[in-house]
This record gives structure tokens, sequence and C-alpha cells, in this order.
């Protein structure tokens, strides 16, 4: 609704007291409202010589470092692993540590692990499957995790050790100083998981047709705890979904597998010659400069491949060496294709490279390696030349996992060779995913245990920028503020800033919540060049550096120059939604003060406005006064909006007194609009308004955030135009994930919704089912009687 005022224009001076207005309440004012600009420094670790109140690493930062030497052997017959991992362990913090935390993963397996007993009963009513009954036994009967049989020093004198579900307490016989380093050597075993059968990060997948496995394998060998200046040691038990916190540092992999296998991994091969043929390594050779993927093992040969079965002692080594990684993984099969091809990251060369059944054809080979080269190129224009000299993609049971330079990716097209619309782009977002998570959490090593959102979020931010340059109306599940609008809204959420393992709806409070936040932080808070400023300044700062939230929220403001708390507060604090709405418009024009063009004015409108149903009505009543003329007086024929002389003469001593600006100001025909907004969601947002004009022009005026200090509930904004409004628009672009689209107009505009009609129609019956005629079975049992 438009309400029309008249604004008068005269010489008054004001006089306003300043009052300084006490805040009784810590976090609200204006009538018990919630401060949504109050700082949030009360709730980030106070800045030190580690962390400073910038969000750069301080001039005491410092962090652990774990080096690996690892000989592992893989049974192909018992799907099993054997191995011998020394873990060199740094002590680089400023204190002396008694013992050592090592993380056990694979105890997840076990079936009185947490994570077994502490799995919620799924839905038994109506119709289950097979599979999920045979995945909920095999949980409950898996002879998972870690079989230890040595823990020692470097000598080989045992070392007490105690296990504590997914983590183990080695303790040392003398302190680990400062500045000192240690060694410990690990024997062990353990089954590997059906993945299929299972659902895991890592494990086998079985192919009945021509009997052989696929192995990813990760989370498989015991791994340092991270010890960190702001948790100490961060032994969180592993439930499943808080991911990893790990320590930097070098690796010595020597992986023994069937002589016939195909073996990928973190790092690079170390002995070729040992493992590949001459004309694989021609090939490979060859790939580092081709400008398009080629097979180092080509479809035929990996069919060949799938026929050969080695004895069990022909086996081979293959020698790995990885530098300042967090983790370590590999895949091993004979079913592998190999597909190869050279990309420059800055001045570092790398080497893209997927592996996959034939089973994955024609998909992988058109798009894998593609998709690895171009997750690199983006995500190094916004925080990093990529480092690594390898970048891998691996196909196999696991639908998306991610490890330095290798990932397990798990979209295939249908056994003839087609794959609809919906698996190709899967195939391309998940290894984009996979791939980009090299940069967040790797490379920039957050505490995944702790914070899903920052490795989740920021990479899902960042897949989203990849597929928009993939190609043009690329398909994007996540990032787009309309998408998320939906969860923002419903009940039963969490706070972004939420532990890993107390997430609810985990797939948009961890990934789309915070990749959408950034979006629009991006677009429309910031605008591009603060945002990516800030946000390679944040990836720089961080590299091959564990960050907390905190340094991010810091370091975005520092870099950008925006005081953001607000945005943290209202996105990654809180369950509200945005959801701005126009409440009203007032049209106020200058009143000139001329009497006789405010009489004028008032005739008019007096004239136009309608007479009420009784009036109407009334006008054919006889008249009193019409019987008895001498009834009438002075007043019967008094027009009040006459103007006498006096007004006009006042009026042109009022002229007379003001100076040319002035005059020409009050004869200016401006329109000052003043509309109110409201804050229904809570979360308080830039005001993005589309103003359309009856000339047909139409602008957008976009509003700060700020514009809500005062009052976070109501706001009202002045605008000023010679030309007619004919609507409002709020959010005309959808970039702001305003979550009701039918308070953003003025006038009001109706959102239609759609319905479907249907007929109804008469179902068969059981005996119609079945195909009996019912009619036809009476009359020959009739016709049976008559014979009779």
């Amino acid at each position: 609704m438009m309400y029309f005022t008249r604004l008068i224009v005269c010489a008054l001076c004001c006089s306003v007291a300043s009052l300084a207005l006490a805040q009784p309440l810590p976090n609200s004012k204006f009538g018990n409202q919630p401060d949504y600009f109050r700082q949030i420094e009360e709730w980030l670790p106070t800045p030190n010589t580690y962390r400073t109140a910038s969000g750069e690493p301080g001039p005491s930062y410092w962090q652990q470092r774990a080096d690996y030497k690892i000989d592992v052997t893989l049974d192909d017959r018992r799907q099993r692993l054997e191995a011998t991992v020394e873990i060199h362990y740094h002590n680089q913090s400023p204190q002396s540590l008694r013992y050592v935390w090592v993380q056990l993963d694979q105890n997840i397996f076990r079936p009185d692990s947490d994570t077994v007993k502490t799995a919620e009963a799924p839905s038994l009513d109506g119709r289950v499957s097979f599979n999920a009954v045979r995945s909920l036994l095999a949980r409950e009967t898996f002879d998972g995790g870690y079989k230890l049989t040595r823990v020692a020093d470097a000598e080989g004198n045992p070392l007490p050790h105690t296990v504590v579900k997914t983590m183990m307490r080695v303790d040392l016989p003398e302190a680990i100083k400062s500045g000192e380093s240690t060694k410990l050597v690990i024997d062990y075993s353990y089954n590997i998981v059906d993945s299929k059968l299972i659902r895991a990060r890592s494990g086998y997948e079985y192919f009945e047709k021509d009997k052989n496995y696929i192995y990813e394998i990760a989370q498989w060998f015991p791994r340092a705890v991270a010890f960190t200046d702001y948790t100490g040691w961060q032994h969180k038990q592993f439930l499943g979904r808080g991911e990893f916190t790990l320590e930097l540092g070098d690796y010595e992999v020597s992986i023994t597998a069937p002589a016939d296998h195909v073996v990928a991994a973190t790092g690079v091969l170390q002995n070729a010659k040992a493992v590949l043929t001459e004309t694989q390594r021609a090939r490979l050779e060859e790939a580092r400069t081709a400008k398009e993927p080629m097979f180092i093992v080509t479809p035929e040969e990996a069919k060949e491949n799938e026929k050969s079965k080695a004895k069990p002692k022909d086996t081979k080594t293959w020698v790995f060496h990885a530098k300042n990684v967090r983790d370590f993984a590999f895949a091993s099969s004979r079913k592998f294709i190999w597909d190869a091809v050279g990309h420059t990251a800055g001045n570092q060369p790398v080497m893209a490279m997927s592996y996959y059944p034939n089973e994955a054809e024609p998909l992988w080979s058109q798009y894998s390696t593609h998709s690895i080269v171009h997750t690199l190129e983006v995500y190094s224009r916004y925080t990093f030349d990529y480092p690594y000299p390898t970048a891998i993609s691996v196909n196999g049971p696991v639908y998306g996992m991610e490890y330095p330079m290798i990932c397990f990716n798990g979209p295939r097209p249908e056994e003839d060779g087609t794959y609809s619309k919906k698996t190709k782009y899967a195939l391309i977002s998940v290894i984009i995913h996979e791939v980009g998570h090299n940069y967040f959490p790797m490379i920039v090593n957050s505490d995944e245990r702790q914070w899903t959102w920052m490795d989740e979020g920021l990479n899902t931010f960042l897949q989203y920028l990849s597929e928009q340059e993939w190609e043009e109306n690329y398909p994007s599940r996540r990032g787009e503020p309309a998408d998320i609008v939906g969860y923002m809204r419903s009940s039963g959420q969490v706070p972004i800033m939420t532990n890993s393992e107390s997430i609810h709806q985990f797939g948009n409070n961890a990934y789309s919540k915070p990749a959408t936040a950034l979006n629009v932080l991006r677009e429309t808070v910031l605008g591009r060049e603060l945002f990516d400023f800030a946000f390679k300044e944040y990836a720089r700062r961080w590299k091959f550096r564990r960050p907390t939230p905190a340094d991010f929220f810091r370091t975005m403001e520092d870099a950008s120059g925006v005081d953001l708390d607000w945005f943290w507060r209202g996105w990654f604090y809180s369950t509200d939604h945005v959801d701005i709405g126009i409440d009203s418009v007032r049209l106020y024009e200058i009143d000139s003060g001329d009497p006789d063009e405010n009489a004028d004015r008032r005739r008019r409108e007096r004239d136009a406005r309608p007479k009420s149903l009784s009036a109407e009505r009334n006008q054919s009543l006889p008249k009193r006064l019409d019987l008895f003329p001498g009834l009438k007086d002075f007043y019967n024929d008094y027009d009040d909006l006459e103007v006498s002389e006096d007004s006009r003469k006042s009026f042109q001593k009022f002229l007379e007194s003001l100076d040319a600006d002035e005059r020409k100001l009050l004869k200016r025909k401006t329109n000052f609009y003043v509309v109110r907004f409201s804050n229904v969601g809570g979360i308080v947002m830039p005001i993005v308004l589309k103003i359309h004009y009856e000339d047909g022009s139409s602008e957008t005026q976009t509003y700060p955030a700020e514009i809500w200090r005062r009052d976070g509930k109501h706001v009202n904004k002045l605008i000023i135009s010679d030309k007619t409004i004919q609507r409002l628009e709020l959010d005309p672009k959808r970039q702001t994930a305003d979550a009701a689209e039918a308070n953003n107009h003025w006038p009001p505009k109706l959102i239609p919704s759609r319905f479907r009609l249907y007929k109804d129609s008469k179902s068969k019956n059981e005996m119609q089912k079945a195909g009996v005629n019912q009619g036809e079975e009476k009359e020959g049992e009739e016709k049976e009687g008559k014979d009779k």
C-alpha cells in the first residue's frame, strides 16, 4: 500500500539533543531485539603469538611433523593388508611430550566399535532390500580393525601402549623435548572391508564376471594424531563422519601387490623400470607433453590383464615417495586402464592421471583426466599454484573420497556403455570436488575432525566456480543462493559452527550452506575483487599450515577491510534465514505553500473522492432546506476552499524572503518515497532493490547490511526521484537466498503455484490381475449343469 503525504518546507531551526543511551542487556536493543552487529570477538579465541588478531600465523606459530616409512603387502586372495610402519615424530611444539597418540581408523569396523554401537536403527517397515539386510548383518560380524603385533622404538624395544577405541597412546621411556624427535615402529594387519557391502571411505569391489578386485586403500596405517596450539592432542574418536586431522610429513612407501596389478598412489613412482613395461614407460614420457590425455594402459590391455591370474608368490613392489603431505592412499587392480597428460601449475609440472576399469568406459576416458586439469587450473587461480607433482582420479567402489594427490570417484555408465546426463555431470562434479580437496584440507590443513565446513564448504564453493567455468549453464547442485532456501527455512537445523559429528542434514549444513554463504559474500556483500583478494590471502597464509575458523573469519575481514561479524553471526552461528520484505511505500511531495494551488488540489481530491453508498442514496431524499428556503444563511453558500487576499499576500511575502535557490527548490516537482522494509527471517543482509518507473526505465539500488544497525527488524529508506515509481522488487536476481518471494514485491504480486489434473480410473482387482474371467466360468458351470 502506498500512502500520499505532503512535505511542508519551511525555515525552522531544530535543536537536537544527543543522548547517551545505556544498553541494559548485553545483546539487546530497541525493544529487546538481538544486536545483529554485536562483534563476535567474544566467541573467538584470544589472539596470541601463535595466531594473530589479523588471522595470520603469529611469529611463534608452530606445528608438529610426522614422516613415515611403510612396507605393505596386499593379499589378493584373502583381501587383507600386512604392513610395517615407521613413524618419525618431530616435536616442534614448545613443550615436552611423554606419550604420542596414534589414530587407528580401521577399528571403526570392529563389531564392538562405537560406530556400530551408536548407529541408529534403519526403517524396517514395509520393504527392505536384500543388500540392506546383508549390510546390517555384515556390520555385526565383519572381523575388522587392526591386529597389532608389535609397537616398538627404533631399536626394536617394545613400548607400552593403550588402545582406546580408534586411538592408541604410545608411552615413551623419555619425554620428547621441544625440538627433538622419536621413532615408533608398528607391525599390523587388517581385513579389507567390502565397501559395496559396508559403506566405507575405502575398501574393495569384487567383479563376479571376471573374478577380479579393485582395491582403494585409505586410512590403512596407524597415523600420528595432530597436536596443536589450540586443542592439544586432537584425539576425538573417529565415528565415521568427522574426518581427519593430521600432521604433514614425507612418505616413503613400498607396496607389494600381485605382479599383474597396476598401482596408483600418493606421490611419485620411484622404480618405474621394475614395475612398468618399456612401452608403458615410453607412453608415460610422451604423455608429459601431450595436448590430450593418452593411454598408458589401454582398454584392450586391461581386458587381457583381467584374464591373467598371478600366482600368490608372483609379486611386484611399487615404491612411491611423497613430500610434505598429510596422508597417503593407494589403489591396486589388474583391471585398470590408465591414462595421463602433463599439466603445468605455475612452474610446477604435474601429471594428471586416471585409473579405471572397462566398466567405466567410455565415460572415464573422455572426462576424468580433463576434469583433473580443469580443477587445477581454476583452483590455482583462486588460491595458489598446485604444488604437488601428480593428481590422480581412480574409479572403484568409493563414490567420492579424497587424499593427497589421489582421490576415489564412483560414477559409471550403464553396462551397455550409455549414460544419463545426471551420471555425466555427477562424474565431472565429484572429480572436481575430490581433486579440489588437495587444496582444502590437504594443503590448507584444517581440522576436519572438528569443523567439516572448513574443508567441505570452502571446497564446494570452489567446485561451484569450477563447474561454472566448465560450460555455460552447468547444472551445479550447490552454490546458487536460491537452492539453499528450502534448507534454511527448515526446522531441525544446527549452526554451521557445529562439531562434525553433531551436524544434522550433513550435506546441506557442511557443504551447501557454507558454499552458498561464500558465494553471497563474494557477489553481494564484498564484490568479486575484494572477496577474491581476501580468499587468496587466506589460502596463501595457511598453505601447509593448520587454520581454525577464527583465522578464516579474521583474515577475510583483515584483507578485505570490511567488518563481517554480522555476516558470520547470521550465516555461521545461527539457524536464521534470509527473508526481507516490503511492508509499505509512502509518497511525499513538496508543498509550495501557494494557497491557490492548494485550494485547487484539495478541490480535485474532494471531487475525485467517491461517494459512499449511503450518500448516493440520500441524494434523492427530499430536503427540508428545499421546502423552507428561509433556513439558508451565510454558510450555505460559503466555500471553505476559497482563498483570501490575506493568504495570497502572506504567501507572496514568504516568497520574497527566499533566495533564488530556495525558490527553485520550492517549485521542484520531486517525489520522496519512503519504503518500509522488514527483516522477517532474522539474518540481516544488504537490501537489493530494483526500482521500476512508469516511463519503462529501471535501476537497481543496493543498500549495505549496516542499514539495519539501529533497528534489526524494521528500517525506512528514502528514495528521491523525479520519476514516478510503478513497482518495486527485492532481490531481483535471487542473489541473497531470500526465502519468501511473495513479500518481495510492491504492489504485492501473486506468485503462482501449479496443480495437476487427474481422472479417476478404476483399478483392477486381484482376480482381474490374475486373468480370471468369472463371467465365463459361471457360464461354463451353468452349461455343464444343463448337460447333466
